[in-house]
């Protein structure tokens, strides 16, 4: 589990990944806790079957319940009530593997159920997620066996008969089932919650526009497809007064104001552009158009701004300057390109705002 929540958790924001991490350590007992009964239980009955044929005494019996039925909720209880969870919850696993060693000269250290029986609780170690807890149980596992030997007398009887071949045919199978059952739901969940990440990293969470990274990388590529061919632009917005607006209504009609003016963005853009924030109150949008075309857009987005109405400031009158670029000479980068349209929001400015100033066209075609 360790892995794949640690990809996860790496992901994060600092504050949320610091939380993810506690919380797991936390509930890791209640996470393994199903799986130590079903595999406990399993484990039961192949140990039972072999005592049978060895026609055991009563502190055999005992022990081999005891051990498999009776600890798994021990084990829940000790990490339940304990103050540190996760710490009591190391200590659990480690005595797992000291009981799984000890059940083995019990059992006359029968082949079959003694592998079966190590081999499940190592698996259970590894997916527990703890770095090194296997490592380490091997130590109590070892540990076990020989405490439980020298009680025993290492007696020494590894054949396997058919009936407890059946009986360790359900913990061979149903354990390993279980095991990547849980495993496949926790690949699940980090795989949507990795797809929410990249939601994140990708979309500016304010407006719902790309983030400047992504819109970069999309940029980029649109450029060198369309670049050469002067069939690439971009447009790159601001919101005219919009300190004024904060600061007279406050941050969170600024906000809305961004939002609408970011909607107004989506609804003109066509198949194969790009829209994202580059901070604050300016947007840019890539477009797979030539600069004349993406000027007509412009025009569109304008008369969109302008029928903004803002539930929370009503009197709030909306408009952007735009400046229009068309894609930089062969060898120009990002940098170019976005200063070209810099320059041309700049003289929308200066022209009194709430118009499109563009490269590559005369003046008397540029519209206000």
């Amino acid at each position: 589990m360790d892995r794949h929540v640690a990809r996860a958790v790496n992901d994060l924001p600092e504050a949320d990944a610091e939380a993810a991490r506690r919380r797991w350590l936390r509930d890791l007992f209640r996470w393994i806790y199903p799986l130590r009964v079903f595999g406990m239980t399993l484990g039961l009955l192949p140990v039972l079957v072999v005592l049978r044929e060895m026609r055991a005494d009563w502190p055999a019996w005992g022990w081999a319940m005891g051990c498999c039925l009776a600890w798994p909720h021990l084990a829940w209880l000790h990490a339940r009530l304990s103050a540190d969870s996760h710490r009591a919850e190391l200590r659990n696993l480690l005595t797992d593997s000291a009981l799984v060693g000890s059940l083995i000269p019990v059992i006359g250290f029968n082949l079959l159920p003694s592998v079966g029986l190590v081999a499940v609780a190592v698996a259970d170690k590894i997916n527990s997620g703890v770095r090194g807890m296997w490592q380490r149980s091997l130590l109590g596992m070892l540990g076990g066996l020989v405490a439980a030997g020298l009680m025993t007398g290492f007696q020494f009887r590894p054949d396997t008969s058919m009936a407890v071949l059946v009986a360790c045919l359900p913990l061979l199978i149903l354990h390993t089932l279980a095991t990547s059952v849980s495993n496949y739901r926790l690949v699940r969940r980090v795989q949507q919650q990795n797809q929410q990440l990249e939601m994140l990293r990708c979309h500016d969470a304010l407006t719902g526009l790309e983030s400047r990274s992504h819109w970069e990388e999309m940029a980029d590529a649109l450029r060198a497809r369309c670049g050469e061919r002067r069939e690439a632009s971009i447009l790159l917005l601001d919101a005219d007064g919009f300190k004024s607006v904060n600061d007279g209504y406050g941050h969170a009609v600024g906000d809305d104001l961004l939002r609408a003016i970011a909607a107004c963005v989506k609804a003109e853009l066509p198949e194969g552009g790009h829209a994202g924030r580059l901070g604050g109150d300016e947007f840019v949008v890539a477009l797979p158009l030539t600069v004349r075309e993406a000027v007509d857009l412009a025009d569109a987005i304008h008369a969109r701004v302008r029928r903004i109405e803002l539930a929370h400031a009503p009197d709030v009158r909306a408009s952007v300057s735009i400046g229009a670029a068309a894609a930089p000479q062969h060898g120009e980068g990002m940098r170019a390109w976005l200063e070209a349209a810099d320059r041309m929001l700049y003289r929308a400015k200066e022209d009194g705002r709430g118009c499109t100033r563009s490269t590559f066209l005369p003046t008397s075609a540029v519209r206000a």
